[in-house]
């Protein structure tokens, strides 16, 4: 008697202990033991080990013992899973579940409301976009309806984080049981988290991606400068600094975004978790490189509804090849042995997310690593593989029970176990809904549902009998006990009736819910199972999926390449070269590349083992050097925020995949140099790129090249053609003296700056900002100045004589002829316009005989585009010249190879044909200046990027993929799939110097377009 009381009385001392917490009770205590026996089951351990008939123990919320040999001890509920399977139960690393949705606020632009730093309360960081200090823990609470959505698909576990800013605070790991917030924390400080969003932070900076980028780079920076400090007390900092011995999650986006957190994560020591877009695929070697765990969704993009010939015209090439390809990505992932896990995250509507995962099985994901992916990995990812992701002794008694195996089609979630608290989702005994039932309720008299095919496929017909008798099919989805049916009359009533309806009973099975019929009111049904289905009933055939899959390109957009090419060498046989040096053009003369340079220019060289390309007829060219441009540059070409923003980087957001290379080097455009915008007056560090179509963003930077920054002055500056809100804050300058004073502040501070830096055991806070300005003083970077009048010129040539810094060149420049003779004394580049005058106010003293007045006077001049389409025409913007001024065709060409070259110091290596130099050719089908010249091919590093000849099948080839991959879209259309509606692609976006990323400076926020797009996608799925 003694052992039996002494066992109740620990009982009640285990259970008081747990239970109770700090909580009273109300009431009477209810107070129950929670031991169960789950006995002949197939239990899956883990990914590697499965017991047959075990035995599976649980003790209140913990797992007792697993195996095959396990003794029932007395006291335990049995229950017999014979022919059932035991899973652990599922971990979603990614998640935004019991965080209620971030207030939108809105910052100013031109014209608007204007947040220049943090209004929020506190001693804080000036930045809201960095808020390290917000807590997931202190906003999480426990959501039963998003909860019951994940605990469907077989989830226990959760991470739960702010979906909101650049730095986004901490994360929580939480169950998904039914119970108040205390009992559901697994990990209160499971990550810290970040992106390049900057969400919605009213201050108006940054407002593109680069701003994203040096704001975090700055943040890291101040972060390590705090430690030392004794001045200044930041909650943001501190936070920021004590996070960053936790797991470290940056979101990204596609496989160069992957590769800019990695850059970021190398430069200050870190090592990011990434959560991708799935898109991996498309760059795999490059992300393999990276080292990087993954968190990888699942959100498949659904087929296209392209029937119609103008629908399939408005989904682009690159919309068609990413919907193929997507689901192969957790295959090829795994093939390359990158660690990842798998995130239900952005799938439109839950039911997707098996259908997408044995999916991506059927393209190449072992169930192996998909069960992997759904357990241990995020687990060790979050910190609580000792409570979760596997099923052993000690461990939460998180687990899920299924009729087969986990990734099966036909196979059903039984129920699903949270910390010891069962939820059923399906009922045992109801596994096969296949029979007859007859259909009650208002409008369905005399009606029967036939409920047949598979319990992976269900195919539904329903027969009304009577005067009104009709025999139509429908479409049926079950979801645990949940059962939803589209049918059609098509007459008395015409149009789509939905029954949305629950299992309520098993004996005889029932359905019952509320049918929404055609005109939009609703009324109750139910289902009542009389039978078997009739013989011959059976499942309709189910098509095999076409499983055939087009190659990856690089880069992933229309011409790109299966294998990349490779550097060959090459003989140019008896052409027309313009050398650019003092031989001049040379008639009959042959150019042997060989390594990616140029070997010899010489008459009847010998090839060796060359490729030999006769180019009798042709001319021969350097490559055209743009020397202002805005193409392969992404998510804003301004940082128009702030009056400096010299700490932004353009090579920090290279575009490598901008259709505008390709274009560009079919107009023999081998180099260009992508400024910031011109809206301030100091704006952001420049890029100078090769066009090497197909390689990643840092293989095009034109390596070893002198550093540039971008100054602007005039209109765009000080914002004269901006929409201006009465009483609104203006940012400053909003005058042409207001700018004059922008530079001697900035620089004054720059030289302070430097002074106090040089000092021997300094503390001075390194600002990225000042440090570019340094350099300027230094001589290490660069200036190109957007600049069109003459008094604006003149006074920042002033301004750079009375603090000591030079002047690189002047761009646009209309009205160079006006100053030429002091930009010479200055030793000052011109890269102007050819014809271009009257577009606005402050060039319409603009005149065409400029570029040539310019050269007369001996300045190095040149010819920009400024625009992504002229840029492929600047041969003959270079023509203009003879035409405006009678120019040598010699030196016009020079405008636009030779001499932008020398403004970007790299004239040793291109700009014109020598040996030793840079294999950068183009061979034109006739005078280069003439507006009948094609260019045939065009080389750069030896490497043929352009040729005319190939253009045409590669058009052909794009088209035949296209028409390949609609007609997929089409048979599985026709098969019943569901499908989406073609928006249209995103165009990429044209930026020109005044170009602004977002109204009112305002990121565009990912996650909010995405919820736009999912919630749409919902209400499209109901409707049909």
């Amino acid at each position: 008697m003694k052992k039996p009381l002494l066992f109740c009385f620990l009982l009640l001392i285990f259970q008081l202990s747990r239970a109770q917490e700090t909580f009273p009770v109300n009431g009477s205590w209810d107070i129950r033991p929670g031991k169960y026996a789950f006995t002949n089951a197939t239990i899956v351990v883990n990914a590697d080990q499965t017991i047959n008939k075990a035995t599976l123990l649980i003790n209140d919320r913990v797992i007792e013992a697993v195996g095959a040999q396990v003794t029932v001890p007395k006291g335990y509920v049995t229950i017999d899973l014979k022919g059932k399977f035991i899973y652990p139960g599922l971990v979603d690393a990614y998640t935004t579940y019991g965080i209620p949705d971030a207030p939108r606020t809105t910052g100013g632009g031109f014209g608007g409301p204007r947040v220049y730093t943090s209004t929020k309360p506190g001693a804080y960081g000036w930045n809201e976009a960095i808020r390290p200090e917000i807590n997931a823990k202190t906003l999480f609470h426990v959501n039963a309806d998003a909860a019951e959505t994940l605990k469907k698909n077989g989830f226990g576990t959760v991470q739960s984080l702010i979906h909101d800013g650049i730095a986004r605070g901490t994360s929580v790991v939480v169950s998904l049981a039914d119970e108040r917030d205390n009992f559901v924390m697994l990990n209160d400080q499971a990550a810290a988290h970040y992106s390049f969003s900057k969400g919605t932070a009213a201050t108006n900076y940054p407002s593109s991606l680069m701003g994203s980028i040096a704001l975090l780079r700055q943040i890291y920076l101040d972060a390590a400068w705090y430690k030392t400090q004794k001045t200044e007390y930041n909650i943001s900092l501190d936070e920021f600094n004590r996070t960053q011995a936790l797991p470290q999650i940056f979101e990204v986006s596609d496989p160069q975004s992957i590769l800019r957190a990695v850059k970021i994560a190398k430069e200050f020591g870190k090592q990011y978790i990434l959560k991708t877009d799935g898109l991996e695929y498309q760059r795999i070697a490059a992300v393999k490189a990276t080292g990087s765990t993954l968190i990888v969704p699942l959100n498949f993009p659904a087929p296209y509804d392209i029937e119609d010939p103008l629908d399939a015209r408005t989904v682009s090439y690159g919309q068609l090849k990413a919907w193929e390809l997507a689901p192969t990505n957790p295959g090829v992932l795994e093939k390359a042995g990158v660690k990842f896990a798998l995130t239900s995250y952005g799938i439109a509507s839950a039911k997707d997310f098996w259908t997408n995962l044995r999916s991506a099985i059927s393209y190449g994901l072992t169930e192996k690593q998909a069960l992997n992916a759904l357990t241990t990995v995020p687990a060790e990812i979050l910190g609580v593989s000792d409570k979760v992701g596997t099923l052993a002794k000690g461990k939460m008694a998180s687990f899920i029970i299924t009729s087969d195996s986990l990734f099966k089609a036909e196979n059903v979630i039984y129920e699903n176990w949270v910390e010891g608290r069962q939820y059923v989702i399906s009922k045992m005994d109801v596994s096969d809904l296949r029979g007859t039932y007859v259909l009650t309720g208002d409008g369905f008299a005399n009606t029967v549902l036939k409920i047949s095919g598979t319990p992976a496929s269900y195919n539904v017909n329903i027969e009304r009998t009577g005067i009104d008798s009709v025999k139509v099919s429908g479409t049926i989805t079950r979801t645990g006990d949940d059962v939803n049916i589209y049918f059609n009359y098509k007459a008395k009533p015409a149009g789509v009736i939905r029954l949305a309806g629950h299992i309520s009973s098993v004996s005889p099975i029932t359905i019952r819910g509320n049918a929404i019929l055609p005109d939009g009111s609703s009324t109750g049904f139910s289902a009542t199972y009389t039978g078997a289905a009739p013989v011959g009933q059976t499942a309709k055939p189910t098509p095999k999926p076409n499983l055939a899959v087009g190659p990856v390109i690089y880069p992933f957009a229309p011409f790109g390449y299966t294998v990349l090419p490779k550097a060959e060498s090459v003989l140019l046989k008896n052409g027309t070269v313009w050398t650019n040096e003092k031989d001049g053009i040379l008639q009959n003369t042959d150019v042997l590349l060989e390594n990616g340079k140029i070997k010899a220019v010489g008459k009847n060289l010998a090839a060796g083992n060359a490729k030999v390309i006769d180019a009798t007829g042709k001319n021969i060219t350097a490559g055209i050097v743009d020397e202002h441009s805005h193409i392969a540059a992404t998510g804003g070409i301004n940082e128009g925020t702030q009056s400096v923003t010299s700490e932004v980087r353009i090579a920090d957001v290279i575009d490598a995949e901008d259709i505008n290379i390709y274009r560009q080097l079919a107009g023999g455009v081998t180099t260009s140099h992508i400024l910031h915008g011109s809206a301030n007056a100091i704006g952001g560090q420049t890029q100078l790129i090769k066009h090497r179509w197909g390689l990643l963003p840092e293989e095009i930077k034109f390596e070893g090249a002198d550093g540039f920054i971008k100054f602007a002055l005039g209109e765009n500056v000080k914002g004269s053609n901006n929409n201006i809100t009465p009483g609104s804050v203006l940012r400053f300058p909003q005058t042409r003296m207001g700018v004059e004073e922008v530079y001697i502040d900035a620089f004054t501070r720059a030289k302070e700056y430097k002074a106090a830096r040089a000092v021997k055991g300094n503390t001075v806070r390194r600002d990225l900002e000042l440090d570019a300005l340094a350099e300027i003083l230094d001589s290490k970077r660069f200036i190109t100045c957007h600049s069109y009048v003459q008094s604006e010129i003149n006074m920042l040539m002033h301004v750079a004589d009375s603090i000591g810094f030079k002047i690189n060149t002047f761009t646009h420049i209309l009205e160079g002829y006006k100053v030429a003779d002091k930009m010479k004394a200055h030793n000052i580049a011109g890269s102007t316009f050819s014809d271009w005058w009257a577009y606005k106010n402050e060039v319409a003293e603009a005149i065409p005989y400029n570029g040539k007045l310019m050269h007369e006077v001996g300045l190095v001049t040149g010819f920009n585009s400024d625009d992504e389409e002229m840029a492929r025409r600047l041969n003959q913007e270079a023509g203009k010249a003879v035409t405006y001024g009678n120019m040598s065709q010699e030196e016009a060409l020079k405008l636009v190879t030779l001499n932008p070259a020398k403004m970007m110091h790299v004239d040793n290596r291109i700009g014109s044909i020598k040996a030793g130099k840079d294999a950068d050719i183009v061979i034109w089908s006739a005078n280069p200046l003439s507006i009948y010249a094609v260019a045939e091919k065009t080389y750069v590093d030896g490497i043929l990027y352009w040729d005319y000849s190939q253009d045409a099948e590669k058009q052909k080839a794009v088209k035949t993929d296209a028409a390949r991959i609609i007609q997929k879209m089409l048979e599985l259309k026709n098969a019943g799939q569901n499908t989406q509606k073609p928006g249209g692609p995103r165009r990429p976006r044209s930026y020109q110097c005044e170009t602004l990323e977002e109204e009112n400076f305002a990121v565009a926020d990912e996650y909010t377009e995405m919820e736009k797009e999912r919630a749409a996608k919902q209400a499209a799925s109901k409707i049909r």
